[in-house]
C-alpha cells in the first residue's frame, strides 16, 4: 500500500468522534422497496489486517443461517441495547464470529451508514488488525474467515459493475471475485462506498 493510498484511506473515514447516522447513503433506493419503515440498528468491522499489503478480514456464512446464508458478509451483526454505540457492536460481533480480540483492533473512523434490503441500518466501522492477531471461525454463524488484500479493491478493473430485477425493480449492483468467493450484495456496496470516498471509483 502506497503512502498516497494510506493517506487516502485515513482521510476518507468520519473520524470516531463522529460516527455517521441514519438514514444510509442509499436511503432513497431502500424507500421505493421497503417503504419508510424504521430500520433496525448494525454494525460491521471493515477490518484490515496491517501489514506491508494490509488485508480485508472478510467471513462466509454457514449455510443453514436464515438470513444470508452462505454469502461473503463482514463480521457484525445487529446492535443489542446494551452496546452504547455501533463501534461496540462492531468489536462485540467480532469477537463472537471470528474470535477477534478486542485488544488487537485499533479503529480508525466510520464509512457511511447503509441500509440493507433485509430492513437494517448497518454502520461500518473501518479497523486496524493486529498482523498477527489469530482468528477462527464461530462454527454455529461462520463457515470461512479469509482475507483479501486491499490493492486488489482498490484496483477499478477489479470492480464489476451490474443490474438485478428485485420485486419488480431493476437495481444498480457491484460484486468483486477474489480466489473463489465473490463479494457483492451489502458487502460489495459497503466497499463501494469506501471506494468513492477515497476517489478510486
Amino acid at each position: 500500500m502506497t503512502e498516497g493510498q494510506l493517506s487516502a484511506l485515513l482521510t476518507a473515514l468520519r473520524p470516531l468522534s463522529s460516527p455517521p447516522t441514519a438514514p444510509g447513503w442509499n436511503h432513497v433506493e431502500m424507500a421505493e422497496l421497503l417503504g419508510d419503515t424504521p430500520r433496525s440498528p448494525a454494525a460491521v468491522l471493515v477490518g484490515l489486517r496491517q501489514g506491508v499489503q494490509p488485508r480485508l478480514v472478510l467471513t462466509v456464512r454457514t449455510d443453514h443461517l436464515q438470513a444470508h446464508a452462505g454469502q461473503v458478509a463482514f463480521p457484525g451483526g445487529r446492535t443489542d441495547p446494551e452496546d452504547g454505540d455501533a463501534l461496540t457492536t462492531a468489536l462485540r460481533e467480532s469477537e463472537e464470529e471470528i474470535g477477534l480480540d478486542r485488544a488487537l483492533v485499533t479503529p480508525l473512523g466510520y464509512l457511511d451508514c447503509f441500509e440493507t434490503i433485509s430492513g437494517f441500518c448497518v454502520t461500518p466501522v473501518v479497523a486496524w488488525i493486529d498482523a498477527h492477531a489469530p482468528l477462527y471461525p464461530a462454527p454455529a454463524e461462520v463457515a470461512e474467515v479469509f482475507e483479501v488484500p486491499l490493492a486488489f479493491l482498490l484496483n477499478p478493473a477489479n470492480l464489476r459493475r451490474y443490474t438485478m430485477e428485485f420485486r419488480g425493480h431493476q437495481r444498480p449492483m457491484v460484486e468483486f471475485v477474489h480466489g473463489g468467493h465473490r463479494i457483492w450484495g451489502a458487502t460489495a456496496a459497503i466497499l463501494l462506498n469506501l471506494l468513492h470516498r477515497m476517489g478510486c471509483a
